[in-house]
């Protein structure tokens, strides 16, 4: 009967510690796999960041804005109302034309006009804290009268370097910019304060001619609509002429371009290898190849006009944006034949040598 009881005590103790070891490893499993899911989450979260979030490489040079020991300029220090007012864009590629700044009880906003219609929304911010933002947080574009892309933003103070990030509608990734609002463009009577002397206006800190040409924001990077021409699609070679820098630079010609939808794409090939990029309607462009002289493939705006580019070298060691034109001549145009047009008829022609020979040979055999 003892050896019954122990029996059945040892029994129900193997059990317990059975269930007990068997739970244990089931929250184990459960802790593994959340574990397991959040880093997966974590990654899946860095890499579509990354995806969305242009690289420096992407992005032309950055240029400095504002001016070393401004001082911030509030809401506070401004009277109620609206104003025009200068805003400094750290790049070229976005490039503010037109800004109106509005203050009410301290708070300040602002409506911006881009020169290009590039972007899609703005977000006051980098482009990582714009990925994981909510939709109401972005300012999306409301065109203008003149079909021009503005954006209201909230402006945390002038003087000041802010952070600025935009999505481009064509590489759907967000960009990042620093603008400064220039307090001293502001009327005199809106300015509640007296500005320090060292407070220059943006414009006066860039009227160098060296600086002013680093800087990179000037007329000929303005956006245009991109011109379309009536001809059907295909491949064409067209003239094309360069103008603008030291004149030593040139371009090949005739050109190569695509038509598409009345959208053509050209093909410039310049004269050195030391050009690594382009900037067209505010847009930077990569070389296409690797070796051999920098080529480019760039939307062609004008045609029988001069159109404005810009186009980085690094052949003097620095690299060194220099605005240029190209005029297409669409009297020169000439359509290629398809590669599969050419096919075609090389193997029709084959055919009609080899049937001409048969031909040949079967009347030589019956005139013998």
């Amino acid at each position: 009967m003892r050896n019954k009881r122990i029996f059945t005590f040892i029994t129900f103790l193997t059990l317990f510690v059975g269930a007990f070891i068997a739970s244990v490893n089931t929250y184990g499993a459960e802790v593994t796999a959340t574990e397991s899911a959040e880093e997966t989450t974590e990654e899946l979260t860095e890499k579509s960041v990354s995806d969305l979030v242009a690289g420096d490489e992407e992005k032309a040079p950055a240029q400095k804005v504002g001016k070393e020991g401004m001082t911030p300029v509030y809401g506070t220090d401004i009277a109620d109302g609206t104003y025009p007012i200068e805003v400094e864009s750290s790049s070229s590629m976005f490039r503010i034309t037109k800004a109106e700044l509005t203050v009410s009880d301290g708070a300040m906003s602002a409506v911006i006009t881009l020169g290009g219609k590039g972007y899609l929304k703005l977000f006051m911010g980098t482009g990582e804290e714009a990925v994981v933002a909510e939709e109401s947080d972005y300012a999306n574009y409301v065109e203008d009268a003149d079909g021009a892309y503005t954006y209201e933003i909230a402006v945390e103070a002038l003087n000041k370097e802010l952070e600025c990030t935009g999505f481009s509608k064509r590489k759907e990734k967000w960009y990042d910019h620093q603008i400064c609002f220039d307090a001293s463009t502001l009327p005199a009577e809106a300015l509640l304060i007296e500005l320090p002397a060292e407070d220059t206006s943006t414009e006066e800190a860039v009227d160098d001619g060296t600086e002013k040409a680093e800087c990179g924001t000037t007329l000929k990077t303005q956006a245009l609509e991109q011109a379309e021409i009536d001809v059907e699609n295909g491949t064409y070679k067209i003239e094309v002429d360069l103008a603008g820098g030291s004149g030593k630079a040139t371009v090949e010609t005739p050109a190569t371009i695509t038509v598409e939808g009345k959208l053509a794409v050209a093909t410039i090939v310049w004269s050195s290898q030391n050009y690594d990029y382009m900037i067209v309607n505010e847009e930077k462009y990569l070389p296409v190849n690797t070796e051999g002289n920098s080529t480019f493939e760039i939307p062609v705006l004008l045609f029988d006009e001069e159109m404005p580019v810009v186009a980085d070298t690094v052949a003097m060691g620095t690299p060194h944006e220099i605005e240029y034109t190209l005029t297409f001549h669409t009297d020169s145009m000439e359509k290629e034949e398809s590669s599969d047009i050419m096919e075609i008829a090389a193997v029709v022609a084959v055919l009609l040598l080899t049937v001409g020979s048969l031909a040949l040979v079967k009347k030589r055999k019956h005139v013998k």
